[in-house]
């Protein structure tokens, strides 16, 4: 602290914010004017200092130098050394506040802190006492009061020019909390002055009208810390940039006319930090002119009242809620009656929307929950009864207009009359009956009081007596279209006349039958496309052929969800010159087109691996890719030809040759079960560049060893890269018997959990 002192004592220079040491700024020496307006007395200060001084929560104090003596003194600073009477010597006040410095002495002397800033010194931070024996309010505290040290952190700066009329300083007092913990006195210090930076929120900025743009001269590091904006950041710019889309623009235009007018004032308006976030302003301008009257700056106190604006908000938000409260209390009770019949009316409703909406709901779910058309139609009647009717007879029709299958259901069951009906009724459905006019119209039919008209309903006597057992006291027959086309008919019946089917009723089973006609449509199209799947999947997917010496399995399994194909393709070759092919590839894609690019593909390579001039594997690949890019037959695939040459004599291995374009690696299991993976040969996928040739590596085959190639789709898994995947089926391989052939190595090979995103093909050859 002494040191602190000598170099305070040494220099009246300023440090600013962004590190550079100056003297202080124009703006800042001719503040005074702008605080006091020339006068001296206490009265006259307060009543020209800007508003926001007055209550803020730091004590502030007006000091003239001239005469060492305290001119103002806001309320926070009134509360710290009492109603002393202004103005008094700055030591005096020094001593009715009880203040001492950090060892206990008075700072009535030249070293303290107030006398430095009543030299003219700024303190850019020092810490001091309030006597213990001092209460809140700086009177001497009562008998039995407790007492508690105060710590407060003054800081302090000239605002007038040395040799200018008025000899002006402003001191500001900002409390900061007591910790006793830290026994370092340099850290304690370094504490205090870390809690007064951000305890104190006053907003100090000094802006030169003689510029073009009014820009702000300086800024106190309260601006930094209340706005966001770094010193640098803020000088040399209007300070119009605090503003944003909900700044109010009277308030804007309040504060322009003032500053064009050259006078003080004072508003609250909305800003915004660096960060966007706003905050409520309590702003108040003052003017300065130098000794001839003429404007050289303006200066600004701000103080964020973001907290009081909202309060103040929410008190009025609050009477005004609490005001029309009371009138529409007034316009409840005057039409209670009525709005309690519209709530009963509104919720019957509500109930019955939300149960048609329920049931509409549950249809859709239920009936696209199957694939089998059977069920579909035994989940609509389910749906239907007893939730629609009491019984329900769907019917459906082909292409020709004959019956294809009903389904029917009675709430209590009556099995053996619903029988009936399907064999003697559907069969033979008159033109006349709700189930064929609605079919014939696509539109719905309701017949009302349909037990008298049996005999016109029903054509025979099995089929009337039926109707009769079942009930039939309002008929409502909706048709089921999908795409234009109508595929049958739901009728449903309800046996009691006293709750005929209404409008109501007929517009929900338009929607039913709409919803369930849609879903036996997508049975339709799905067993459509099955088939076709089911036929292209048998065409591209041979069966192995019987080799001598060699014995064979294959497996697939597609990932498409719509057909049971995809582009992942294996074959088994015996060519000409009794050599065996064993080939394994993935085309990009998992559909309909992705399998009939594989079909191209493998014409491909049985072409070219049959009459092949060189039958080398890579020669054969590298002829396949450039075929593939020159006829466009498929966009990239993978794949991995293997040719195996049969024993040139007794005792002699076959030997094999293979060759890869991206694919992963064949395993080759020995007849002793271990197992080896052939990664000694790699290649560009097929479809990337045809011009580059393509290498092939030959092994010789141990009697009685598995060759097995598959598709990335066997050990892919999500969040594993593939040597995992490789690895894990290494190991269900290794584990297999050592008797074991190729069907059961495939079994082993697939006996790990898929997870159905791509598809899955290999193919496992034993060499005898």
């Amino acid at each position: 602290m002494p040191a602190e002192r000598d170099r305070l004592r040494e220099t009246s220079s300023v440090q600013r914010p962004d590190g550079v040491v100056g003297r202080q700024e124009a703006g800042v020496v001719t503040a005074a004017t702008a605080l006091i307006s020339g006068h001296r007395d206490a009265g006259a200060a307060s009543a020209a200092l800007p508003g926001v001084l007055v209550d803020v929560p730091v004590a502030v104090l007006l000091i003239d130098r001239s005469h060492g003596a305290v001119t103002y003194a806001n309320t926070a600073a009134v509360e710290l050394a009492g109603n002393v009477g202004l103005p008094v010597d700055i030591d005096t006040w020094g001593a009715a506040a009880g203040l001492t410095d950090l060892g206990g002495q008075p700072l009535a002397s030249t070293s303290g802190p107030l006398s430095l800033v009543a030299q003219g010194l700024p303190v850019t931070g020092e810490a001091v006492r309030l006597a213990p024996g001092r209460s809140a309010d700086g009177r001497p505290r009562a008998q039995g009061e407790a007492e508690r040290e105060r710590l407060l952190w003054v800081t302090g700066f000239p605002l007038s020019r040395p040799d200018g009329e008025e000899q002006l300083s402003l001191v500001v007092f900002l409390e900061v909390e007591n910790d006793s913990a830290a026994d370092d006195p340099e850290t304690y210090l370094q504490a205090l002055r870390e809690r007064a930076v951000v305890a104190t929120d006053i907003t100090f900025t000094i802006t030169d009208p003689r510029q073009p743009g009014n820009p702000l001269i300086w800024v106190n590091p309260s601006f930094t810390r209340v706005t966001g904006y770094e010193y640098g950041e803020a000088v040399g710019r209007n300070c119009r940039f605090l503003q944003g889309p909900a700044t109010d623009p009277e308030s804007v235009a309040t504060i322009r006319r003032a500053l064009d007018e050259q006078r003080a004032v004072t508003t609250t308006l909305l800003n915004y930090r660096k960060d966007g976030t706003a905050f409520w302003n309590q702003l108040s301008v003052s003017p300065v002119f130098d000794g001839e009257g003429r404007l050289v700056s303006f200066v600004g106190v701000q103080t964020d009242v973001t907290e009081r604006v909202r309060v103040e908000r929410d008190r009025e938000s609050a009477f005004a809620a609490e005001q029309a409260a009371r009138r529409e209390a007034e316009l409840a009770r005057a039409a209670a009656e009525r709005a309690q019949a519209d709530a009963e009316r509104a919720r019957a409703d509500a109930e019955r929307i939300q149960g048609r909406l329920a049931l509409m709901a549950e249809a859709t779910s239920t009936l696209i929950a199957t694939l089998d058309l059977t069920d579909v139609l035994d989940r609509l009647a389910r749906l239907c009864v007893p939730l629609v009717a009491d019984w329900v007879f769907i019917t459906l029709v082909d292409d020709a207009g004959g019956v294809r299958e009903t389904a029917c259901r009675h709430r209590d069951g009556l099995e053996e009359q619903l029988r009936v009906l399907a064999t003697q009724h559907a069969g033979h459905l008159p033109e006349d009956s709700p189930t064929r006019r609605s079919i014939a119209t696509s539109r719905p039919v309701l017949v009302q009081g349909a037990d008298a008209d049996l005999d016109e309903l029903f054509t025979s006597e099995a089929a009337r007596q039926a109707a009769e057992q079942l009930g039939v006291g309002s008929l409502l027959a909706v048709p089921m279209v999908a795409r234009r086309r109508t595929r049958g008919a739901i009728l449903l019946a309800r046996t009691e006349t006293e709750r005929p089917f209404d409008q109501e009723d007929v517009d929900l089973a338009e929607d039913l039958a709409r919803r369930a006609a849609l879903a036996m449509d997508n049975v339709r199209l799905y067993q459509q496309e099955h088939t076709v799947a089911d036929t292209l999947q048998r065409s591209l997917l041979p069966d192995l052929p019987a080799i001598p010496g060699v014995q064979s399995a294959a497996h697939y399994v597609s990932a498409s969800t719509t057909a049971d194909v995809g582009g992942d393709f294996y074959d088994l070759l015996h060519m000409p010159d009794g050599s065996i092919g064993v080939v394994i590839g993935d085309v990009v894609g998992h559909d309909i087109a992705a399998a009939a690019a594989m079909g191209h593909l493998r014409g491909l390579i049985r072409a070219c691996a049959w009459e092949a001039p060189d039958p080398d594997p890579g020669v054969v690949l590298a002829r396949v890719d450039r075929l593939v890019q020159g006829l466009g037959v498929a966009s990239m695939a993978t794949m991995v030809y293997a040719r195996a040459v049969p024993p040139a004599g007794e005792g002699e291995p076959w030997r094999l040759t293979l060759a890869s374009a991206g694919h992963p690696p064949p395993l080759l299991r020995t007849a002793d079960g271990d197992v080896q993976l052939l990664d000694g040969v790699t290649g560009l996928l097929i479809g990337v560049d045809g011009s580059r040739p393509r290498r092939s590596t030959t092994i010789d085959l141990p009697r009685g060893a598995t060759l097995l190639a598959y598709t990335d789709g066997l050990i892919e898994r999500p969040g594993t890269d593939l040597d995992e995947g490789i690895a894990e089926l290494v190991a269900r391989l290794a584990a297999t018997p050592s008797g074991a052939g190729p069907r059961q190595l495939c079994d082993a090979a697939v006996a790990g959990s898929l997870d159905g995103r791509d598809d899955v093909a290999l193919i496992a050859v034993r060499f005898a």
